[in-house]
Parts: structure tokens; sequence; C-alpha cells
């Protein structure tokens, strides 16, 4: 018999130990608040698994799941595997489009509908003959209710098991670069992730007590995946709060006073730039500047985030300048930087308390192997491996080197004690008309570090120099048609063309700097669902235009 995967073995261990221990609390639109218990969640999921049984679907089958985070999502999940079939997470912000594609290709034989935004221009892309169940915050449906099944059928007995060589999960990537791809997540990958960060985390925060996280990234990417659910899974000492909405944001965060706290780079920005809305950049670095008195703002500003009793802040999913982990390292916040991916299941590389330089993303994580091809590409062989891209063999092959190995697509660099810097992707990587190949991340992590800036992109194909897009941050977009402000913003964008210039080797200077007409969102389909920039998405919108920029011969630009 193939080994077992432990995963499932934490949770019925948990049912036992810990059926009256509150885990995961789930805020309602109304204001009040819903505690599910250890003992609660798994009595839901065994009624839940054994309805799903009665179903007739062959053992491996994927059942799909359409929703924000939210306590049933991980109920779900945990039914999905009890009763011996495969999850399939969809990001509730996607297009009718990609619904569809992900429905048909991974062949899904139930979904699951949740709490969601647009269902109703999601729904067209669900095929009717496809049995659906709605989860209590769906919205409102014909579909068939979650509690109505539960309250009917009797939980499933025993401790149904699961191999380690079993698929789990598939994960559909975000498609910064085309078509989703299924990434193939065994039981045993997930195990050995989950107990991994968990051991780390304990370290870092404490062995004992119980600690409190923020689910409010995407579950259907791999870094909420497997750093707040599988940890939580495995750990049980965690309490994992959700969010009710983007408004209710600072409040479910004052709720949940979170110990540990995972972000990506364009919210850890957004987080700044709220800071300097309420007091500018220059008062604030003076006042820190003072003793005690310095201590007392950094306390109070990170009291204001929800962030004050935090003792690990993680961020991944692309590079954050690294001017923006220096600030809030200055705030007594110890924010690591990490780097990983949906292959490796989010289990890579991260900063430590001895290792975490800014700009780099630390150093590999236990039982990570890494080395850099001779193109400098990083290659990555870890415990949490993925077993290949669903129904594409050519593709995983293609993905490998002959000795295990994935081909991560990024370029790197390393330090003697192991600190990874990544650079940007092989594919990123545009030649200018003078024939020189320009790498646009680190121009764009330096634009991003200034306050004015949200997002940016650094292209030129075939241009005599590059160039770059900036979208301004959230506060200056309101007032840039004041002309005294558009005035100022034009004088700051020009000094800081001279400054990142003046740092860079003259084949890599930008021409000018372009500001977006508009921000770069999901829905306008130039962000991912994990935010980061869709390159090709924004480089198409502007080609008609490019050339007429560069004829301008300008520093700025109002798009």
């Amino acid at each position: 018999m193939a080994e077992a995967a432990r995963i499932l073995e934490y949770v019925y261990d948990h049912e036992s130990a810990r059926a009256g221990n509150v885990y995961l609390t789930q805020p309602l639109a109304d204001g009040t608040v819903v505690h599910f218990t250890w003992g609660q969640v798994v009595e839901q999921a065994r009624r839940m698994a054994a309805h799903l049984q009665s179903r007739g679907f062959e053992r491996g089958s994927r059942v799909a799941i359409l929703s924000k985070n939210c306590a049933h999502f991980v109920i779900a999940e945990l039914a999905i595997w009890m009763s011996g079939f495969t999850t399939v997470a969809i990001f509730p912000t996607e297009t009718a489009e990609t619904v569809r594609f992900v429905l048909e290709h991974s062949q899904a034989s139930l979904l699951f509908v949740g709490k969601l935004d647009i269902w109703e221009q999601q729904r067209p892309a669900v095929p009717a003959e496809l049995p659906c169940i709605a989860f209590p915050l769906a919205p409102p449906t014909d579909l068939e209710p979650w509690d109505a099944i539960v309250a009917r059928t009797q939980p499933l007995d025993g401790r149904p098991p699961r191999a380690a060589n079993e698929l789990a999960m598939l994960i559909y990537t975000s498609g910064s670069t085309g078509q989703p791809k299924g990434v193939m997540v065994s039981f045993g990958a997930i195990t050995r992730v989950g107990e991994a960060i968990a051991k780390d985390l304990r370290v870092r925060i404490g062995a004992s007590g119980a600690s409190r996280v923020l689910s409010y990234l995407p579950l259907a990417h791999s870094y909420e995946r497997s750093w707040v659910e599988a940890t939580s899974l495995v750990d049980g000492r965690t309490y994992v709060f959700f969010t009710e909405s983007l408004d209710t944001f600072l409040k479910d965060m004052q709720r949940a006073r979170p110990t540990f706290f995972l972000s990506v780079p364009r919210l850890w920005l957004k987080f700044q730039q709220g800071v300097f809305d309420k007091m500018p950049p220059g008062r604030l670095d003076r006042l820190l500047r003072i003793p005690l008195l310095g201590g007392i703002v950094a306390r109070k500003v990170l009291k204001g985030l929800g962030l004050d009793q935090v003792v690990v802040a993680g961020s991944g999913s692309a590079p954050i300048p690294a001017e923006l982990i220096t600030w809030y390292r200055r705030l007594g916040l110890k924010l690591f930087e990490g780097y990983a991916m949906s292959e490796d299941n989010s289990y890579s590389h991260t900063s430590n308390e001895q290792f975490n330089v800014p700009g780099y993303v630390g150093v590999p994580m236990p039982g990570v192997q890494v080395r850099l091809s001779e193109e400098g590409e990083i290659l990555i062989k870890s415990p949490g491996q993925f077993s290949g891209y669903y129904r594409q063999p050519e593709l995983t092959a293609e993905s490998f080197t002959d000795d295990g190995f994935f081909r991560t697509g990024d370029l790197g660099e390393q330090t003697d004690d192991g600190l990874l810097k990544v650079t940007g992707r092989i594919k990123e990587l545009f030649k200018t008309a003078k024939g020189k190949y320009v790498a646009p991340v680190p121009i764009e992590n330096a634009l991003n570090a200034h306050p004015m800036v949200e997002l940016s992109i650094v292209s030129g194909v075939g241009q005599p120099s590059p160039y770059a897009i900036v979208v301004l941050a959230e506060q200056l977009r309101p007032q840039v048609g004041d002309p005294a402000v558009r005035g100022r913003v034009q004088e700051e964008l020009e000094l800081l063309l001279q400054d990142i210039n003046s740092g860079l080797a003259e084949y890599l200077r930008l021409r000018m700097i372009v500001v977006a007409r508009e921000p770069w969102s999901i829905e306008n389909g130039k962000l991912t669902p994990t935010m980061k920039i869709r390159r090709s998405r924004i480089e198409a919108s502007v080609a008609a235009h490019v050339e007429g920029w560069y004829a301008k011969q300008v520093p700025v630009l109002w798009a």
C-alpha cells in the first residue's frame, strides 16, 4: 500500500484533542461574527464528504471551488479530501472565459459556489449539466444549499486516509503570461510543506500558545494555501480570521490582531501610502529620528495598520523594493521577503533573523536545493515539488533538468552565504534597437520605491532606449486635475527620472516616464488575481501610442 499522507491525520487528531477550540472566524455582512471550532469544522466536512461520496464519482475526481476566502472554503476542501477527490480552486475574480477553461480543462465533476462579487458575470461559464452546491455566503441563487445537505446527511465515519502520491489539488496559475496551467499537488507535497512551515513559524513566533492570522490573499493561490491553510491544518493552534470586504479590512485586521501576516508588494506599498496620506513622509522621518518619541510614533503607526501584534511579516508573489522593507523594519516590523512559486507549493526561499538583507529573497528553506544554470536561471528542487502540469506531459518534461531540478524561468544571483537575489525573468528580458538586453524588474523596483508611484512597467522592445509607464499613488490620482498638483507631480517625476538614470548604464537609461491614464487592476485585466502586472497586456494596450511618445522627446508624458 502506498505511504499515507499526514495532513488529514493531523486534522483528525485536532478533531478529538481540540474539539472545542475555535479554528475559523468568519465575519458577516451585518457586522456579526461566526466562530467555527475544530469539532464543528470536521463535523461539517464529514457530512459533506459523505454527500460527495454518495454521488458516485470515481476516486480522484476533481471538485471545484469558486469562492473568495471564507470558512467554508477550508471546510469544503477537507470534505473533498476526505471523500477521496481532488480540489480545483478558481480565483473568485476570474472572467467567465477563464472559469469555463478551468472547469473544462480540469474535467470537474462538481462546483462549490461561494462568496463572490461577480457571480452573475461568471455564471454563464458554468455548464448547465455540472452539479453545483452553494456555500452559506454565496450570492442569491437557486443552487442546492450547503446547510440543507449538511443537515440531512450523516457524517462519514473513521479516519479516511489519502496516499502520499494521490493528488490533493490542482492549482491553476494566475496566467500572467498566457493560459493558466494546472499545477498538480500531491498529498505528500502539501503535507511536507505544511509541516515545515508550521515548524519554522513555531520557532519564530513561539513554541507555545496560539497564533493568529488573517486570511485575505486568494486561497486559490499556493501562497495562501500553503502558508495559511495547510500550515494551520498541521499546527492546530492557529486561529484563522477572514475578511468580510475591502471596506471592512481595517476592522477585520483589528479583530484578528495577527501575530503572523502575509501580503504582497502592492499591498505593502498601499499600506505605506495610507500612512503618508495622514502624515507626510518627511515629518514621519523626522519624528522617527527623535529618541524615545520615535519608538512611540512607530508603534502608533503599526497599531493604526493593525500590525502591532505581528511577530513575523512576510512579502511574496512578486519583487518588493528594498527601500520598502527598510521602511517597515524602521517601524519595528520584522518584514521578511520570500521567493517561491506554485510549482514548489510556495516552499523555496525566505529571509530570517540571520539572513535578511533588503533586496534579497533569503536563503533556501530546510530541504530545498538550489543552483544557478550557466545562463543564470534559478533551478530549484523542493520538498513541495509539484507532480507536473495536468494533461501537459510535454511541458512537464521541458520544465525539469535531467537530475530533477525545476526550471523556474527566473534569473538570479547568490552570495557566498546563500542569499538569493531575483534579478528578473528570462521571458521579460527585451532587446532595444541598440541590440542590448534590458532586465526591467530592477528598474521597476527603483521606480516603485518612490512614494508617488504605485506600480510601474519598463518596456521598449526595438526602441533606441527603454521607457517606463507608472501608475500614480492612489491618493494622488483624484488630485492631478488641479494644475498645481499636476505641476508638482511632473517635477517630482522628472527628478525621479534623473535619479534613476544616474545609477544605470547608458543603454539602460529611460527615455521618458509616461503616467498611465487609469490604474491597473484585476478588473481591467492589467493585473493577475495575485496582483502581478500582466506585462504583455499593458504593452499591447499602449502599442499604438509608443512611437508618438518617443517623437515628443520630453521626460514626462501624461497618457
